[in-house]
């Protein structure tokens, strides 16, 4: 470390398509006016680390070192940084830059995610053609506006999970609109569904989850859901058809599904994509036509809106159910992950370091 800098960042890095990583050093961009150094306390594992590094989102770039749900405290800044200190604890998503100009057509209406010079916080790369690198590592390196400090009512290795994991459930809620009394289903128990519960919950909405397990019906009630739908029993599907407002697809639902999701919805009622089937999604026209039911999707939420889901989960007592590993044992976390076991995010600490 050279002024407070680090010359070089130690981290995990996948060097080819599979599950596994392994130690990896590299050199950090020159730290500019508005970046901040953040060192890495947590680092959550998301759906879209095991994608990438399995390259089933398309080649990634190797090596690559993964992870979008960071926490840690800013230990240096650039000159022009006004918002943030060092000693700041903070949080980065699944972004580390937009150009956010005033005549950015999405950047000036707060879709920065969408920005055509957004950078991802790894498998994507700078103007100067340096791959960012995210947060399997000790160390990252981000422009100061996503980095994003932690409320002090949330306790740091929780607020992880909610960087890409509770900003993506509640970004579409919060676009659309959703309120008390408004009627919404949730597919899928786990990383993303847990989240999503809560949080329309908390909005006052009355919440319908849906599951093939029926043993989540407890857990899915103590979250915040009214109704619990066992997806395997036609009876219970029978009694819930033209009932919700909102149906947030959290799960890989098979692409044939989607006829059976529309039969769920009122009229105009609005299904929204969250995760990502396998091929192309299969439905009939009439289905839609008939019910005049909307089907959409929702990216990930910029900066403002990573703000407001900090901020509504410390005032609403909103947490992610986690499993804790050690940084060092990252591969064994990867392997339960992608075996399906984890309940329901998994949280990377590093040691203490002398960062």
């Amino acid at each position: 470390m050279v002024d407070g800098k680090i010359n070089e960042i130690h981290g995990w890095a996948a060097t080819k398509s599979g599950i596994q990583v392994e130690p990896w050093s590299y050199k950090p961009r020159p730290l500019g006016p508005n970046d901040v150094e953040i060192k890495i306390d947590y680092s959550g594992i998301c759906g879209s680390d095991l994608h990438t590094i399995k390259c089933e989102w398309g080649q990634a770039n190797f090596p690559a070192i993964v992870g979008h749900e960071i926490v840690g405290k800013v230990i240096t800044k650039g000159e022009s940084v006004t918002t943030l200190n060092e000693g700041d604890l903070v949080g980065v998503g699944a972004q580390v830059f937009a150009c956010l100009k005033d005549d950015c057509k999405e950047c000036s209406r707060d879709l920065d995610p969408h920005c055509p010079h957004m950078v991802f916080t790894y498998n994507s790369f700078y103007a100067d053609g340096q791959q960012a690198q995210g947060g399997y590592a000790e160390a990252v390196r981000v422009d100061a506006n996503y980095a994003i400090k932690i409320p002090a009512a949330i306790d740091p290795v929780y607020a992880a999970p909610l960087m890409c994991a509770g900003t993506t459930v509640f970004a579409p809620m919060l676009r659309k609109g959703v309120k008390k009394g408004d009627r919404v289903g949730i597919v899928g128990i786990g990383g993303l569904g847990h989240l999503a519960i809560q949080y329309a919950h908390a909005l006052g909405a009355k919440v319908t989850a849906f599951s093939h397990s029926p043993t989540k019906k407890q857990q899915a009630t103590e979250l915040g859901a009214s109704v619990f739908v066992d997806t395997s029993n036609k009876e219970e599907l029978d009694a819930v058809r033209g009932s919700l407002d909102y149906l947030f697809i959290t799960a890989n639902a098979r692409s044939n599904q989607y006829n059976e999701f529309v039969t769920w919805m009122d009229y105009e009622g609005e299904i929204v994509l969250l995760a990502l089937p396998e091929g192309q999604l299969s439905f009939s026209p009439f289905e839609l036509v008939n019910s005049e039911v909307k089907i959409t999707g929702s990216l990930i939420g910029g900066k403002n809106i990573i703000k407001e889901t900090l901020e509504f989960a410390a005032k609403h007592n909103i947490r992610p159910i986690i499993e804790r590993y050690p940084m060092a044992k990252v591969n064994e976390a990867l392997e339960h992950m992608d075996q399906g076991k984890a309940r329901y995010r998994i949280v990377l600490e590093n040691a203490t370091s002398s960062l």
